[in-house]
């Protein structure tokens, strides 16, 4: 079997940089009740039939055993004045919810105010994947806040509006 070069990690992060994706903000209710959430831009669809949705978590992820031990899950699309709001679900900052108003979903995940979208999920399956964890969720109900999407590239927010101008 052939080995192939070794990559440079910083290249491959630059590469993947330069695929414009949409901002999310993954939450659930941890298993004392409390919120969790974090910022993700690896979200896609997978399936129109089931409605399969996937995403993936850093196995170094403090959110980790809470998303691995969560039935269901909400992905919070972020709207282009929302920026701030990603920032913050991906820092560090030990409540990453003060200050940032938000609505339980049907099964109590944190649904952020303001989003361009909200998709509420049953957890369907996790697969280890190298450095992250895939998970697939399988769409139990959608909501559309009829706002333009924040857009992600080069390492810079963009909003969508604008560049479709």
């Amino acid at each position: 079997m052939h080995t192939p070069p070794p990559i440079d990690q910083s290249v491959l992060r630059q590469t993947f940089g330069v695929f414009p994706t949409g901002v999310t903000v993954m939450t659930t209710t941890g298993t004392a009740g409390a919120p969790v959430g974090l910022t993700v831009n690896s979200f896609n669809s997978v399936s129109l039939d089931p409605p399969l949705i996937v995403w993936s978590l850093s196995r170094r992820s403090g959110s980790l055993r809470a998303f691995q031990a969560a039935e269901h899950f909400a992905v919070n699309i972020l709207a282009a004045d929302q920026s701030p709001v990603s920032r913050r679900f991906a820092s560090r900052v030990p409540d990453k919810f003060r200050g940032i108003p938000f609505q339980p979903g049907e099964h109590g995940s944190p649904l952020l105010d303001g989003c361009a979208a909200w998709i509420e999920c049953m957890t369907w399956s996790m697969q280890p994947t190298g450095d992250h964890v895939l998970f697939i969720g399988r769409v139990e109900s959608v909501r559309l806040g009829g706002r333009p999407p924040l857009l992600f590239v080069g390492g810079q927010y963009h909003d969508v509006g604008a560049v479709l101008g």
